[in-house]
């Protein structure tokens, strides 16, 4: 998703302190050092304007969240739009996704795709959120020995047919599946796509994929 281009975004972003930006690096291994606990960190990649990871910090005051965002002025409208006052479980990030084990090193125990961009040619296939490319990145940056989890909604069934092939090639099982997520029982925080799809009868594709 972009934006046309917010001025003075980057500014912007560097005096709040919910966005960490410089020597973000640094933290790799010490994320639960800046939140000050031991709780579990969840990561959003591609978070768009906030509603989802905003929602689900204000309900899981017991879990860590991050998201991370690739477009400065995305972000920036994100922060507009949500008020994260009083949510130290919560932080956000300026970057691309490729990076994420420059920024990560086995911290992380769920990561969310809400709506990730198909990519639907074949050629690029690689580009897609769930491609073997990233799975590899995301091996990095899970914990060890634990319940690892990706949770991925999206409108698209030529990437949800791509994610549950490379998943299951990746060692991981399903444990939740659904092809019309409104009508299903899985207990769900809607995002502004998936806000927009509903309203338009779209159905949404739903899965849970889990290894350790």
């Amino acid at each position: 998703m972009r934006l046309r281009n917010v001025k003075n975004a980057k500014e912007r972003l560097e005096n709040c302190e919910y966005v960490i930006n410089a020597n973000r690096e640094n933290l790799k291994g010490n994320w639960q050092t800046l939140f000050g606990n031991n709780n579990p960190i969840h990561l959003e990649v591609g978070m768009g304007k906030g509603k989802f990871i905003y929602e689900m910090a204000k309900s899981n005051p017991q879990i860590n969240f991050i998201g991370i965002e690739k477009y400065e002025s995305v972000l920036v409208r994100a922060l507009e739009k949500i008020n994260l006052d009083h949510l130290p479980n919560l932080r956000l990030i300026c970057g691309d996704a490729l990076k994420l084990e420059n920024i990560f090193s086995q911290e992380i125990s769920c990561i969310y795709l809400n709506f990730s961009d198909p990519w639907p040619k074949k050629r690029h296939a690689r580009r897609r959120l769930t491609s073997p490319i990233f799975l590899d990145i995301y091996d990095k940056i899970f914990l060890l020995g634990a319940e690892n989890k990706i949770i991925q909604k999206t409108d698209n069934l030529i990437l949800f047919a791509s994610s549950l092939k490379e998943l299951n090639n990746h060692g991981y099982f399903f444990s939740e599946i659904s092809l019309d997520l409104a009508n299903s029982n899985i207990t769900n925080v809607e995002t502004e796509y998936e806000m927009k799809f509903k309203s338009q009868g779209i159905k949404i594709n739903y899965l849970k994929a889990e290894r350790k």
